[in-house]
């Protein structure tokens, strides 16, 4: 048991104080004292020059991702107040940088404020991220006057220094390194720079960013001249079924009776594609990861008005089930951009808002204004119509189709009883079981005969399986011989297709087996079958060549006897070597298949651990090994036909040529 600690008295209450509220529990302010964590933080100083520019103060914001970690972030606004506050008696710097809870945006839903719709609220953003710092630098440009400020692990270093600088444009240049011993991580990478950036300047129409990567010398630029618009055109491209469709609109309202009312605005732009799909909420600028309200209200939505007019037109077959929203966005490209006064974000790192009114105004509004759209559309409402009901079906068939899989390869629950020829192995325990798919009858014989049954079971394979790379799901799952490996292997299948992201049957865990070893005869027939088992496992459990499962078993081709010794060669190469070592009389068999070999000969040469060749399967060139199985076994004849002309010969056994 424990020990008992020390006392727990009224002098163990502590009280964190300055920099330490950030320094010594970041992950309260930014979610998370990880890199992501640190990114949040270097957001905080961008969206502060965003609010400032979206008040019409500066088109251009430049960022410069410095070699060090270092950031600089510099915009053209009437820069940040930093002089004496007469109201608060001390200094505007003070209050900004050391004070949790103190900024210009508390005030943002009354008339004729500054920062209405503004990503910061809270007053939390720049403080926190000073006292986050391992230094920060700051320049600010105002009334005149060039003011400095020094910061170093949260606390001011030399005061304010202010001089006359008559002239100068005004502005805020902030830079800073975020501090390892705040964050595990500070090193944000380039990537993240260049999707914040690109994100801003979508929902932030005639602002430019400009980011310097010093490490690399390169230069980026973001703008988008009529934001969301520009955007969904980038989006569609010149394939989409519809032509982008843009709503608007502005009004006040409250989340309860006895809340204030705020200011809400949002535009919405949409069209319908069977190439892409996107769907992209922002709110005050900041990307909504998990939408919240405006999520819930576009689902709402686009399911009612889509609906009715399935219903209204008569496209829905008898009886037939009412549409998803699934349906509907697998052929959907969707941005929402909305602004208020008034926000409840789910936390302070912004990726979801919570806001009632927010979700009740854009679904009543998104009800009333897709009727007239489609009604003034009829051609585009028809594509979306039509293609909606594709993907219900789609789904549907995709989901019924697993169901029926998950019954044939889950149902069994005594596997010897249930699949025909299969010879199970005594241990249970997975990490030491061997399943041998073996070719055939005559090689189940000579397997299970060589084996060691503590630990080695054979499953046999009848004749050239199926080709499951050009085979759809219902012919593979009506093939006895390929449900029963898949239940003998107790895993199940990984099935893709469009619709049924969600509906997957496979799971690691439950598979029985430490390796799956492929062996087949030494000829062509026996190659071939074991493509065949390759293929079938690359498209229905890809996972087990992932996670090196999946090994060859290497038969010889010959058996050399000399005197009382006998060799095994496993080429022609190899046959070469050892007739070459060889003095005196030696005889040599040519293999005849796994069904005529010896039972000692299969132990000796295919099953035991100690002397057998096995080849392991390995994931290391996903693509290539993707674009091979589609040449060789795939539709493309075209490219198969060039692929035998241009390296066919390399594959030829002229030993076999008399």
């Amino acid at each position: 048991m424990k020990q008992p600690s020390k006392s727990y008295d009224n002098e163990s209450i502590v009280s964190l104080k300055g920099a330490d509220r950030v320094r010594k529990r970041p992950s309260v302010i930014f979610g998370s004292d990880s890199l992501e964590g640190c990114q949040h933080s270097i957001f905080e100083i961008i969206s502060n020059s965003i609010d400032e520019a979206r008040e019409g103060y500066g088109k251009v914001i430049e960022i410069t991702r410095h070699t060090d970690a270092s950031v600089t972030v510099r915009d053209h606004g009437r820069g940040c107040p930093v002089d004496f506050n007469p109201i608060e008696q001390k200094y505007n710097w003070e209050l900004v940088f050391c004070e949790l809870y103190a900024g210009g945006k508390f005030q943002n839903n009354a008339e004729e404020e500054s920062y209405s719709y503004s990503l910061g609220l809270n007053g939390l953003g720049l403080c926190s991220t000073q006292y986050s710092s391992e230094y920060m630098d700051v320049d600010v440009y105002r009334d005149g006057y060039h003011y400095m400020l020094h910061f170093e692990k949260g606390k001011n270093i030399g005061g304010l220094i202010k001089k006359k600088a008559a002239g100068a444009p005004t502005g805020s240049i902030i830079k800073w390194r975020p501090d390892r011993e705040v964050f595990t991580d500070v090193s944000a990478p380039l990537e993240y720079y260049l999707d914040i950036l690109k994100r801003q300047a979508i929902v932030n129409a005639g602002l430019r960013f400009e980011l310097l990567d010093e490490g690399s010398g390169r230069a980026f630029t973001f703008f988008y001249e009529n934001g969301v618009k520009d955007y969904i055109n980038e989006i569609a491209g010149e394939k989409s079924l519809t032509a982008p469709h843009y709503l608007a609109y502005e009004t006040k309202g409250r989340d309860r009776e006895d809340k204030p009312e705020y200011k809400l605005r949002f535009e919405i732009t949409f069209c319908f594609s069977n190439n892409v799909h996107t769907l992209e909420y922002y709110h005050n600028s900041s990307w909504l990861e998990y939408g919240g309200s405006p999520d819930k209200a576009i689902r709402s939505a686009f399911v009612s008005a889509v609906d009715a007019y399935l219903k209204n037109s008569g496209q829905y077959k008898k009886d037939e089930k009412k549409i998803t929203f699934a349906d509907i966005e697998d052929c959907l490209i969707l941005i929402s951009n909305s602004f208020s006064t008034v926000t409840s974000y789910e936390n302070q790192t912004k990726k979801s808002i919570t806001n009632r009114f927010i979700q009740e105004a854009m679904t009543e509004f998104l009800r009333k204004q897709l009727p007239v759209y489609f009604i003034e559309n009829k051609a585009d409402a028809d594509k979306l119509a039509a293609q909606a009901l594709i993907n219900k079906r789609s789904r549907e068939t995709a989901e019924k189709t697993r169901m029926d899989i998950k019954k044939k390869l889950t149902g069994a629950i005594d596997i010897n009883n249930r699949v025909e020829k299969f010879v199970n192995c005594r241990t249970k325990d997975v990490t030491r079981r061997e399943i041998y798919i073996v070719e055939g009858d005559s090689a189940l014989g000579a397997c299970k005969l060589g084996r060691d049954a503590e630990f080695q079971a054979i499953m046999p394979v009848r004749g050239k399986i199926l080709n499951c790379l050009k085979a759809d799901y219902n012919r593979i799952f009506n093939s006895d011989v390929i449900t029963d490996l898949l239940r003998v292997l107790g895993c199940g299948a990984e099935i893709h297709t469009k619709h049924n992201r969600d509906l997957n049957a496979f799971d690691l865990s439950q598979l029985r087996w430490s390796k799956i070893i492929i062996c087949t005869d030494a000829d062509v027939d026996g190659f071939q079958i074991r493509a065949l088992i390759l293929t079938m496992l690359y498209r229905l459990t890809p996972t087990l060549i992932e996670t090196r499962k999946v090994f060859i078993a290497e038969s010889p081709l010959y058996e050399i006897n000399a005197g009382k010794k006998t060799f095994f060669a496993y080429s022609e190469k190899e046959k070469g070597d050892i007739t070459g070592r060889l003095s005196g009389k030696y005889t040599i068999q040519r293999s005849k298949g796994l069904g005529e070999n010896e039972p000692d000969m299969m132990w000796r040469t295919t099953m035991n651990p100690q002397t057998r060749k096995l080849v392991q399967v390995l994931p290391s060139d996903a693509e290539g090994t993707r674009n091979m199985f589609e040449i060789l076994l795939g539709d493309n004849l075209k490219g198969r036909k060039e692929f035998i002309d241009m390296f066919g010969h390399k594959y030829i056994d002229f030993t076999e040529i008399v």
